[in-house]
């Protein structure tokens, strides 16, 4: 049965790229149409049939008309041709470095009789795709085989796609069930090959591709024209084929699955579920533990093998399943690479750029760390880099330093300066002071500071619909210095690309100039903010007080360690003392923790 659901998802598929190739056809015959006419014209005149004044200027008009169609038609299939659809950029693996992962692929290809992918290439990503190369600017296509070499009556046979695998993939799951997972996948190799199927899709990428040239800036007026008449007629041509298109691949993944249903089906099941746990622990570990590293300047280098240490742990603590012990004894399919570790760092350099936008290379700005090194370098350094954004806002708002006599230093940066400007009570006339900061070049940053302003104080106010407290006016009056000094900060940094840093030819079909591709988090809000700074400063006072020592949660980020444990409960502490102004949860717990907020503490 399997065999004839395969069948019939091909034949659907088949069927649609005839549609979407139709659409092309007719295309080609509305652009030929004014000079099939002209053909008409003259064939009459010179028979002696349509003579006379009137069809003399018929013929000229419809002559130039069929001209300028020809060469709108001309530039239209150029530019399709020419045009380069977008590529997600990917960690390409030779087969010298992955020798055991290419014979798992070329095996699973035979049994289920389709061809093998053309190559194999990672995304820091859970997910897994096939991905038609020959038509972008990575240069001319592989050399087909000799049997796959046009004779007389055959049609060439296009060049079979790349396999794109996820990343995590490799590391957390076993041989086994990357197997079983990448079975459907690669049985989408079959479809492809039909050359009606690989044409309509040569044709459907070139026109998203040609919609979008009207968008890529510095160009004259006249060319911009042009560009968008060849948008505008690309877009109405995907019109015409978007549901041909749609239904094409759906019938392709149909044709796919059903083909690959005889390929380790039972233990599908079992790698399906890994495939959602990859992608939570995969998130979180992007979103809580590299995306800190990536602020600070520094990218974990091996991301892969976090995910293996982040699962763990989750599997640890809720017991997910039964003989999870035993299945880590199982071959990891990171095993079938030659180097690992290369591979790994390669994709996490990718990571950053995809999700965050780091450069293309290392620099003194933006460099690996290990996961040894992480509370030391990126945890630590985050903290005591906050602590002191905190204490320069808290200077530009005219705060005085504490002036507890029993500190040793009074005019240091302490704990206690943010615990009294958050909970005093308001000066004469209740002004609060505005966070202008030292000076800067740029009127940019002043307007995000003026506009940091409006929208903390605004969100305080809108919130019960009457002003706030003067404490809660004070938290929104840092919260916004806060939010306009990490925009000036951010303003002084130049971005700097793939294309700044000797681009490879793959790394110049996409724009660094858009990154990140795919944000991890909308940006913090000024509350937000003022929050994770005043957790920094706390963290900063345990540390050099209280003997806490920072560290890493596999989980949930960086954490605090007090006496070996980790501090879970501080961030309620911290919002009572923002949102309501009370410090006394936050005062206590520094108590029973040792932790002395007049202390001076060490900032960067």
């Amino acid at each position: 049965m399997s065999g004839i659901g395969a069948e019939a998802g091909a034949r659907a598929a088949r069927s649609r790229a005839l549609a979407v190739l139709r659409v092309r056809g007719r295309a080609l015959a509305v652009a030929l149409l004014p000079a099939a006419a002209w053909v008409i014209l003259l064939t009459g005149g010179s028979t002696g049939h349509l003579v006379g004044r009137g069809w003399d200027t018929a013929r000229l008009v419809v002559g130039v008309l069929a001209v300028l169609v020809l060469l709108a038609a001309a530039g239209v299939a150029l530019a399709v041709a020419r045009a380069r659809p977008a590529v997600v950029p990917t960690v390409p693996i030779p087969e010298e470095s992955a020798p055991d992962l290419y014979r798992m692929v070329r095996d699973l290809a035979d049994r289920l009789d389709v061809p093998a992918p053309s190559a194999i290439a990672l995304t820091p990503d859970c997910d897994s795709w096939l991905e038609d190369r020959a038509h972008t600017a990575h240069g001319p296509p592989p050399r087909p085989a000799p049997d796959e070499i046009a004779g007389p009556g055959r049609r060439r046979v296009p060049v079979a796609p790349v396999l794109v695998i996820g990343s995590p993939f490799l590391w957390w799951m076993r041989v086994g069930e990357l197997r079983a997972v990448l079975a459907p996948v690669i049985a989408g190799t079959g479809p492809s090959a039909h050359p009606d199927i690989a044409a309509a899709r040569r044709f459907v990428r070139g026109l998203d591709a040609a919609a979008g040239v009207e968008s890529v800036p510095g160009r004259r007026a006249l060319t911009r024209a042009g560009c968008a008449a060849v948008g505008w007629v690309a877009r109405l041509l995907l019109r015409g084929c978007r549901e041909h298109a749609t239904q094409m691949e759906r019938g392709v993944a149909a044709a796919a699955a059903e083909r690959a249903q005889a390929v380790d089906y039972g233990l599908r099941i079992v790698a399906q579920e890994q495939v959602g746990l990859a992608y939570a622990g995969w998130d979180r570990l992007l979103t809580r533990v590299a995306l800190p590293a990536w602020r600070m300047g520094r990218w974990p280098a091996r991301l892969d093998a976090g995910v293996v240490a982040a699962l763990t742990e989750l599997s640890r603590r809720d017991r997910l399943a039964e003989g999870f012990t035993s299945r880590l004894g199982e071959r990891p399919a990171c095993d079938l690479l030659e180097e690992p570790g290369a591979v790994d760092e390669a994709a996490s350099l990718l990571a950053a750029r995809l999700f965050h936008g780091g450069p293309a290379e290392c620099g003194p700005d933006w460099a690996p760390v290990d996961w040894q090194a992480y509370p030391e370098e990126v945890v630590d350094r985050t903290w005591r880099a906050d602590a002191a954004r905190l204490h320069r806002v808290l200077d530009s708002l005219g705060v005085r330093p504490s002036l507890d006599p029993a500190a040793p230093d009074p005019g240091g940066p302490t704990l206690a300066r943010v615990l009294d400007h958050l909970t005093e009570p308001a000066t004469a006339g209740g002004a609060l002071p505005h966070p202008g900061g030292p000076p800067h070049s740029g009127q940019d940053a002043d307007a995000d500071a003026d506009d940091a302003v409006a929208v903390a104080v605004g969100e305080d106010e809108d919130e019960d619909g009457a002003d706030t407290d003067p404490g809660t006016e004070r938290s929104a009056a840092l919260a916004a210095g806060l939010s306009a000094e990490l925009a000036r900060e951010e303003a002084g940094v130049p971005r700097t690309g793939a294309t700044a840093t000797g681009a490879s030819a793959e790394n110049a079909l996409w724009d660094d100039g858009g990154l990140p591709l795919f944000p991890l988090q909308p940006p913090r809000t000024a509350r937000e903010l003022l929050t994770e700074h005043v957790k920094a400063m706390v963290c900063c006072a345990a540390v050099d007080t209280g003997g806490a020592v920072p560290a890493l949660d596999w989980l949930d980020g960086p954490s605090l360690l007090l006496g070996g444990e980790r501090a879970a409960d501080l961030t309620p502490k911290v919002l009572s003392l923002i949102e309501e102004g009370d410090p006394g949860p936050l005062r206590d717990w520094l108590a029973a923790s040792g932790i002395r907020p007049e202390k001076p503490v060490r900032l960067v």
